[in-house]
């Protein structure tokens, strides 16, 4: 016999997907301890396991893996043959009437201005910035900057200008990070004194990871850092050194829409006591993997009635806050990463009203940085 871990590891499935999928009836374990309810699987349920994990990733609704796994071993495979087949028509109908609809996206794009399409920069924005805030700023929102090579406008932080705010901004659709900043015209060495934002509109520029890291190693002291864009290109001074280069050609896409959530469940927690228990706490394999990306640990985070957050062990029941309904599951290296970037020792984390809106980490000192991670989907 073997436990649910070994099932899980020598499978592929997850022990959260093996639980879902005993109270389903799809793969129930040979024998359960009446005393602790500790599941144990006979060693040909390796293979139903696995044969489990395939189908997952092949999208098969529930109802038919129900039936593929209950005629798998039969003498007459008619019936599992027949479910496969109608399911990957499913999928190559689906997958058709997916091209239309892409097909006329483009065609109404190509109707209009494109707003992902390179824009020509002209002019030229100065301002002067705080060396350390400016630095603080790009702490933390760079580690939410992408690498995927098919997205390369998400390949950078977006310097966002408007009146006498600078906003940075980086994303990889996982998870975004924004830091708000106050700025001040530049006057230069004759008098002349630019005027903050492109033609009295508001300027954005994107500029690439490796020139942000640059730019952030000049910025060891509190001098003013002076940050001027002309054209396509971008560069940072900070005492007698420099930092340049071409911002991307790519329109970032527009973050203002993305960050306007309805108002969620705020708590505060405390910061060390918080990394600890997700450093050391029960985490589960992500059941949905993107192609290329390695399987992700996901934490389960749970809002309890005394006003604290906890994290879900797999054996936690709806008695200790952690029911189905009062759940979110977030990648784990994704949430620490935002809890270091907020810099603080007491944080907010902000929870939507559906296990589907992203969680907000917020800085209880600043309401105009924070980071949203998107939430993992959860099988049970």
């Amino acid at each position: 016999m073997r436990s649910i871990g070994e099932t899980a590891r020598d499978s592929g499935l997850g022990v959260s997907a093996l639980r879902f999928y005993d109270r389903a009836g799809v793969l129930v374990p040979a024998w359960v301890d009446p005393a602790s309810g500790y599941r144990w699987y006979a060693p040909e349920q390796v293979d139903e396991a696995r044969l489990l994990v395939r189908l997952r990733r092949a999208g098969m609704p529930l109802a038919d893996i129900r039936l593929v796994m209950a005629g798998w071993s039969g003498a007459d495979t008619s019936l599992v043959r027949r479910l496969l087949e109608a399911h990957l028509r499913r999928l190559e109908l689906g997958l058709a009437e997916a091209r239309s609809e892409f097909s006329a996206l483009r065609a109404l794009l190509d109707h209009r201005e494109n707003p992902m399409s390179p824009t020509p920069r002209t002019g030229t924005v100065r301002l002067s910035l705080p060396a350390s805030a400016l630095a603080a700023a790009l702490d933390a929102v760079r580690f939410a900057a992408g690498e995927d090579p098919e997205l390369p406008m998400l390949g950078g932080v977006l310097f966002d200008v408007e009146g006498d705010a600078l906003h940075v901004v980086a994303t990889d659709r996982y998870r975004m990070a924004v830091a708000r900043m106050n700025v001040v015209a530049h006057t230069d060495a004759v008098g002349h004194t630019d005027a903050v934002g492109h033609e009295g509109s508001r300027a954005h520029v994107v500029v690439p990871s490796p020139l942000v890291d640059a730019m952030r190693a000049l910025l060891t002291d509190d001098e003013p850092a002076r940050l001027a864009v002309e054209g396509g290109r971008v560069t940072l001074e900070a005492g007698e050194r420099q930092a340049s280069g071409q911002c991307l050609a790519h329109d970032f896409p527009d973050y203002r829409r993305l960050v306007q959530l309805p108002p969620g469940r705020r708590v505060a927690v405390d910061v060390p006591a918080f990394r600890k228990a997700l450093e050391t706490g029960a985490v589960r394999a992500a059941e949905e993997r993107e192609p290329g990306r390695s399987a992700r640990e996901v934490s389960v985070l749970a809002t309890v009635d005394d006003g604290t957050v906890i994290v879900c062990g797999d054996g936690d029941e709806d008695g200790s806050g952690c029911g189905s309904g009062n759940r979110v599951g977030v990648d784990r290296g994704f949430l620490l990463d935002a809890v270091a970037a907020a810099n603080r020792d007491r944080i907010v984390l902000e929870f939507g009203a559906a296990p589907t809106a992203p969680l907000a980490v917020r800085r209880t000192d600043d309401d105009g940085t924070f980071s949203l991670l998107m939430p993992v989907r959860l099988d049970d």
